[in-house]
């Protein structure tokens, strides 16, 4: 358990992150709000200076798409008091280029037990780059999968198209990012649900289901609850009574 933000020495730990250039370090309150960033977040948002950053959320500072999906991370997070670990993201950096990145959080607790905000890092996979000759070609697979992770996905497909073989695929996935294709389509397709019940807690379960790539509705259950730990249905009502 990770104690609150009050008695945390941040500049200490926001120093130690400062010497970390392919990290980005953050501490949010439970509003979402950066009480705390190293250098490497702020050239991460694109501005100068840390007080650019400090005190707004997400929103303020990132594509509203790629906002949404970090303000549902810190709701899980802040809510159920569940750590989020090694989620594979798509960011798009300063100048619009795009790159890959290993998110964490960690929740923040008072001395009353309440989640008060949380802790996290983002390392860049896109460094990687010139170290592995075939990151181009595994960064464009895992961007269709994320992007397309309605549809019917057929990794010997997109194997074929990239000219590797799919065992090669796999093992240079779990290399860079330290995923299988499988592991990032399952988690795309679960982070949209997530989403999706949060927009309408009403909705049924198998539409939902459906809209994210899923035909068997009861995998789709056992796949979430594991996710979020708990049932779609519950998720719902969790949501719905502002839990």
């Amino acid at each position: 358990m990770i104690d609150t933000i009050d008695t945390i020495d941040i500049e200490a730990v926001e120093a130690m992150f400062d010497a970390l250039n392919d990290v980005a370090f953050f501490v949010k309150d439970r509003d979402g709000r950066y009480v705390s960033i190293n250098r490497t977040m702020v050239r991460r948002c694109g501005v100068r200076h840390k007080s650019d950053v400090l005190g707004k959320t997400a929103l303020e500072l990132f594509p509203r798409a790629l906002a949404e999906t970090y303000l549902a991370q810190d709701r899980m997070v802040i809510d159920q008091g569940k750590p989020i670990d090694k989620q594979l993201e798509l960011h798009i950096y300063p100048g619009r280029s795009r790159g890959w990145c290993i998110t964490k959080k960690e929740p923040l607790f008072g001395k009353d037990g309440a989640v008060v905000g949380l802790i996290g890092t983002s390392q860049d996979l896109g460094l990687l780059d010139d170290l592995h000759p075939a990151y181009r070609q595994i960064a464009r697979i895992a961007q269709h999968i994320s992007e397309n992770y309605r549809d019917n996905i057929s990794l010997k497909a997109l194997a074929d198209d990239a000219g590797l073989s799919l065992s090669r695929v796999e093992r240079l996935f779990q290399k860079v990012f330290q995923h299988s294709p499988r592991q990032l389509l399952l988690q795309c397709r679960l982070s949209a649900a997530r989403t999706l019940i949060e927009q309408d807690p009403a909705a049924r379960i198998a539409d939902i289901a459906y809209e994210c790539g899923y035909t068997d509705h009861s995998a789709f259950s056992r796949q979430f609850k594991s996710y979020v730990g708990m049932s779609p249905t519950e998720y719902g009502l969790h949501v719905k009574n502002g839990a």
